[in-house]
């Protein structure tokens, strides 16, 4: 049987050119890939609260809003798919609001709505961005959650957040930490126009949240009780366990470009 390090290893093997080919295109062929992930991320999202056929017609509604949300023009605003979605949920809690029948109406409510902001809405800012950008803020967090595993595995020692994260380790956070600095600012080198000091700021202030996303999906995860979000992942797990700090890069990324623009 292969190691979880190996199918680790072959799994971001076999993707990379996909996800290459997708940036290299473009829309529609980065639209569809966003996609894809949103919608099987979204059913694991969704499946660590509802398991199995649990809450079904939710989650069935919750699909066409995804699709919406990545595909709306770019012409709309954040703004007004955040407001159209806030009003589609609330119609779904009016519809079942018999406390009798359902008595978990409003939580589930909340539940919907969060895993569309949390997926479709933050993997939508992809379309937004340039290849480069892309690049950069794929690299920069893939190379946070690699430098951390190695760093970790190799030097071990203190634990940081045991009780949310059992195996992470302050070696590996610092590890993470340099990997981000050191691929942000080689890529800002090579395809941006930004000094260099603002790439090295930049890939410390990703790094710092890709860790808080990692931490966020495991502190879920501990409060459900479940090791992955998926199976679809050899060596990762699901793609929310792969994904779970580009959620986080991806609007920081987004926010400081708007003030601070790095690529011409």
């Amino acid at each position: 049987m292969k190691s979880p390090h190996f199918q680790r290893v072959l799994t971001s093997l076999l993707l990379l050119p996909l996800l290459g080919w997708a940036i290299y295109s473009g829309d529609p062929v980065l639209s569809f890939g966003i996609t894809a992930v949103a919608g099987f991320g979204l059913m694991e999202f969704y499946a660590m609260f509802w398991p199995g056929k649990e809450k079904l017609p939710w989650k069935i509604g919750a699909m066409p809003l995804a699709l919406g949300m990545v595909w709306a023009p770019l012409s709309w605003s954040g703004t007004a798919l955040v407001c159209l979605a806030l009003l589609a949920v609330a119609t779904g809690f009016l519809v079942t609001h018999d406390r009798d029948k359902y008595p978990d109406a409003f939580l589930d409510s909340q539940i919907l709505l969060f895993g569309l902001l949390y997926l479709p809405f933050i993997l939508r800012l992809f379309r937004t961005i340039s290849a480069p950008e892309i690049a950069l803020v794929l690299l920069t967090t893939f190379a946070a959650d690699t430098g951390a595993y190695y760093a970790g595995s190799l030097l071990g020692g203190p634990k940081i957040w045991p009780s949310v994260s059992p195996k992470k380790t302050w070696a590996g956070s610092l590890g993470g930490l340099g990997a981000s600095v050191l691929v942000c600012s080689a890529v800002g080198l090579a395809l941006g126009t930004a000094n260099w000091t603002r790439f090295v700021m930049l890939g410390a202030g990703l790094n710092i949240v890709a860790q808080l996303g990692d931490f966020f999906e495991s502190a879920i995860k501990r409060w459900r009780g479940i090791k992955d979000s998926g199976k679809i992942l050899p060596g990762h797990g699901g793609i929310l366990d792969r994904i779970d700090s580009l959620l986080f890069t991806l609007p920081l990324y987004c926010g400081i470009a708007a003030l601070f623009p790095f690529f011409a």
